[in-house]
């Protein structure tokens, strides 16, 4: 006992002397500084500092300028006479962008502090025809791995709902990637059903299914946790980070529903995506961003206002535009764009959110105050951030894109924006 009190004893005597210059701290002095450093890194590295933040929206916006130069010119090459082996090359071409594009969705909103999502869009569309589509994108992924694809949507699907498109279809590309990397031979399904139907609300379920690797039930544990996989050896057998299956679930409870997994019979895996949506009664006016359907008519040429930076983003909007039968002017700031407004000589304006000067929320707002009829302009918003579209709207905007951009949805979007136009008149 007198030891032990004798080592306490010189333990608080040497913590109040002094230490020479050049001669290092003795530890329990050095712990508080490596104890401030460390939380110092832990501020800088932070997600809620704005960095991550920053840095994720950049990359959101120059992934999708591109992305939407794939998929409007592989939308155009669909509709020109082509060869059956040709057509296949531009649906392979356009499934790999959607692809990306739900990829790049997926992953920012992953990223976020805390684990914290953007607001779902409350959009009116198509949920037999996204389900179609993610049955074709299935399909064709199998069979060009030499599997087999079995894709059934239920009869009693419906057509128009409410809710968020882009990150169901997200989340779908995500179960649909994995079911195809991980079979080797056999067959990969899609069974889209209704889980059950109220009044107001209708919860759909989607199962992706595959006589791939399989899973065990302690596998099973792990796979929904971010940036984690179910098994290392199989991580670096096929690839991936382990991002995917968290954001999904993370999106299926947003919307109201859930993922689950389980062990398919005679080996292979079964996802179930379930997500609830609204009922749409009435067949009103779509969203801009709908992804499918004939081109909106109706109409005339346009002399359209293109404020949009991105050299590439302007000949993919030339191209779509022209091939609307529209007339397009190009500038890359938004100071620019009012003074062209002002002058009278264009019939709606697109304009990016993301530009060098003022920025287009603060474009829109000058635009808004100038005298009628200039001020009165249809202005379309453009950005690849689905959360850009309520401060769009606010400041003035009559409709909203979010990028990668069709030329169906441009089509509706200038559609709904000289509409809106034309009543506030």
């Amino acid at each position: 006992m007198a030891s032990r009190s004798r080592v306490k004893r010189s333990k608080k005597q040497s913590a109040g002397k002094r230490v020479p210059a050049g001669r290092p701290r003795p530890r329990a002095q050095r712990k508080p500084q490596a104890k401030a450093k460390v939380a110092k890194a832990r501020v800088k590295a932070e997600p809620g500092s704005g960095v991550i933040e920053a840095a994720l929206a950049a990359f959101a916006h120059e992934v999708r300028t591109p992305l939407t130069g794939i998929l409007a010119i592989s939308d155009l090459l669909a509709t020109s006479d082509l060869g059956e082996r040709e057509r296949r090359w531009v649906d392979t071409i356009k499934a790999g962008a959607e692809h990306l594009s739900a990829l790049a969705t997926l992953f920012v909103d992953a990223a976020k502090p805390g684990h914290a999502r953007a607001a779902l869009r409350d959009d009116l569309f198509d949920v037999r025809a996204l389900a179609r589509i993610a049955g074709d994108a299935l399909a064709g992924r199998a069979v060009a791995k030499g599997l087999q694809p079995e894709v059934e949507i239920a009869e009693d699907l419906p057509s128009l709902v409410v809710g968020d498109p882009v990150r169901l279809r997200a989340a779908l590309e995500n179960l649909i990637d994995n079911a195809v990397k991980f079979t080797e031979r056999g067959s990969v399904a899609l069974k889209v059903s209704v889980a059950r139907r109220s009044k107001d609300r209708i919860a759909i379920a989607f199962v992706v299914s595959d006589s791939g690797i399989g899973v065990s039930l302690k596998e099973i544990k792990r796979l929904f946790r971010p940036f984690s996989q179910a098994n290392v050896s199989i991580a670096a057998r096929f690839g991936g980070a382990g991002l995917g299956l968290s954001s999904v679930k993370q999106i299926a409870r947003a919307m109201g529903g859930d993922v689950a997994v389980s062990q398919r019979g005679g080996g292979g895996t079964t996802f179930t995506l379930t997500v609830t949506l609204k009922s749409a009664q009435q067949p009103q006016a779509t969203h801009a961003g709908e992804a499918d359907g004939a081109l909106p008519q109706g109409g005339h040429a346009l002399r359209i206002l293109s404020v949009e930076d991105n050299p590439f983003g302007r000949v993919v909007l030339n191209t779509i535009l022209t091939e609307l039968g529209h007339q397009a002017e190009f500038i890359g700031r938004g100071e620019d764009a009012i003074a062209r407004v002002e002058q009278g000589a264009f019939d709606a304006v697109l304009m990016d959110m993301v530009l060098p000067g003022i920025d287009g929320i603060e474009a829109i707002r000058r635009i808004r105050r100038l005298a009628p009829p200039h001020g009165r302009i249809p202005i379309i918003g453009v950005s690849g951030r689905g959360e850009d579209e309520a401060a769009s709207r606010a400041a003035g905007a009559d409709a909203f894109l979010l990028k990668p951009v069709s030329p169906r949805a441009l089509a509706t979007a200038l559609l709904e924006a000289t509409r809106h136009g034309a009543g506030a008149t």
